[in-house]
């Protein structure tokens, strides 16, 4: 038996909650995980309120990360004893999650905890972070550099955000951070951002060709804030785009493609092959400062994901939320 919450619907509609399920009740895979610590994503937020359809099979345990140690396994590629992490594969959607203190998965989805890290910092770092490190490994390898310019970063103290601040910092980027926090500003210059901007410059529609402002974008807004930012985008520059919290729509016009030659690289984190997922978490490992994690994470028990999730969706949270599954 173990404790797990776990998303339920039925004709009176969705309900949430904590529970003991019987082992029995996990589903196909061939890695067996005994869960240390999972995180609370804005995805999971969704799933959990129900205010998104992001949950497509019930019931469901959410939880799009999980780290732990392997129990059982018959994939080739993991034993007894391993340390394994799990970002996104649809996890928390049509796959039981992290948000319990055992999971089954598939072996292929996993990737080994790199040593730079504890479990804790793993989960401090999840999707938001991975995500964040896809990002920037995008920018370096389409040939942004730092010496072109700052570097924008929109929801500067989401999960991604925070974590993007700190590597391109660490890459040797002017980081400029917009967030709609002016209190948090000390926190994003302390990790690394030299300049904080309002996120109302950008979240309102804008003419469809701007100053040049930004060499480089990373966002996880979408919307507007996705449309400005890329008009802003200087002569050739690109632009990674990773989530929607402002809106799946992108109203924008071709003009900076066409007029700035300024590139849109969509980031997918759910399903990326191996290589840049272990790409991404080599960045974070030589990169992240393990300390940045403790200003950017707060630690929850399994029994306050719900609430937290309410919290987190009404933009209440700042960095990462790392679940402590086993109290």
């Amino acid at each position: 038996m173990f404790s797990a919450i776990l998303i339920e619907k039925g004709d009176s509609g969705q309900t949430v909650g904590r529970t003991t399920l019987d082992e029995s009740a996990l589903p196909e895979g061939d890695v067996t995980v005994e869960v240390e610590y999972s995180t609370l994503n804005y995805k999971d937020g969704l799933a959990i309120t129900g205010k998104s359809p992001v949950v497509r099979k019930f019931p469901m345990v959410p939880g799009i990360d999980l780290v732990g140690v392997v129990s059982e396994s018959s994939h080739a590629d993991w034993k007894s004893g391993d340390r394994v992490v799990l970002n996104g594969w649809g996890v928390g959607e049509t796959h039981w999650g992290g948000f319990a203190q055992r999971a089954r998965l598939k072996g292929d989805w996993l990737v080994p905890l790199p040593s730079a890290f504890t479990p804790r910092q793993s989960m401090a770092i999840g999707t938001a972070g991975y995500t964040a490190s896809l990002c920037v490994d995008a920018l370096v390898k389409f040939g942004v550099r730092p010496e072109q310019g700052e570097v924008l970063v929109t929801g500067a103290t989401g999960g991604v955000g925070s974590v993007a601040v700190a590597l391109l910092t660490k890459a040797g980027f002017k980081v400029a951070a917009a967030t709609g926090k002016a209190s948090e500003a000390d926190y994003l210059k302390e990790l690394g951002a030299v300049t904080v901007l309002d996120r109302a410059e950008l979240s309102e529609k804008g003419k469809p060709m701007q100053k040049e402002r930004w060499a480089g974008v990373v966002d996880s807004v979408g919307s507007f804030t996705l449309a400005n930012a890329t008009a802003q985008t200087r002569y050739g520059g690109a632009v990674a785009a990773c989530g929607l919290a402002q809106g799946m729509d992108f109203p924008a016009s071709v003009a900076p493609f066409i007029l700035r030659g300024v590139s849109l690289l969509g980031i997918d984190s759910v399903m990326a092959p191996a290589a840049p997922r272990l790409a991404a978490w080599a960045r974070l490992a030589s990169d992240l400062d393990p300390a940045a994690l403790e200003l950017i994470a707060e630690e929850i028990a399994l029994g306050d994901v719900i609430d937290a999730a309410e919290r987190l969706l009404a933009g209440k949270v700042r960095g990462r939320i790392v679940v402590d599954v086993n109290r």
